[in-house]
């Protein structure tokens, strides 16, 4: 079977899951809850996503070398009841920003640090492995810090904006 499709069958039933639920806090605390590290769907989609970027199918293209990586594994569909999926990855010890955007819908984010330490910027402030819910209107930079790290998110109706401008502080 073609491993980005294992990954994408291994999401369905948590994609119906979460279907009806809107991301933000609640929901973020749910998850790591119900399906946080040590549970048997993070870990399997944790394995999946990291065999992805060591394969190269998935977090492929480059943004700002290799140290900032981004790809879609699946358009939204029927199937994953209209989420899409894609793969970031991200690599810096220090403090390091991705590109600017905003989740009209809102984001379900995996994370997945690859390096002991890593940390992903979500919401409710640094997340290792766990999830992240960025509730819908949200904007941000995407933050890494501490090594390595992997961010499989699952947006609903594949919804995410790039031509906002970052609010001046």
């Amino acid at each position: 079977m073609n491993p980005s499709q294992a990954l994408i069958d291994r999401s369905i039933p948590f994609l119906d899951e979460v279907k009806n639920r809107t991301a933000g806090g609640e929901l973020e605390g749910w998850l790591n809850t119900n399906y946080g590290p040590g549970t048997e769907l993070y870990d399997d989609l944790a394995r999946m996503i990291t065999e992805g970027v060591d394969d190269g199918w998935a977090a492929n293209v480059e943004l700002d070398g290799p140290r900032y990586r981004r790809s879609r594994i699946a358009s939204p569909s029927e199937e994953l009841h209209y989420f899409s999926v894609t793969a970031v990855y991200m690599n810096s010890i220090s403090r390091y920003r991705g590109q600017y955007h905003q989740h009209p819908y809102g984001e379900l984010n995996l994370v997945v640090p690859l390096d002991p330490g890593a940390e992903l910027a979500g919401p409710r402030g640094w997340c290792g492995a766990g999830w992240t819910a960025p509730g819908p209107g949200s904007h941000h930079y995407p933050e890494v810090r501490g090594g390595a790290l992997i961010a499989l998110f699952y947006l609903p109706a594949g919804r995410i904006s790039y031509d906002i401008t970052p609010a001046t502080v």
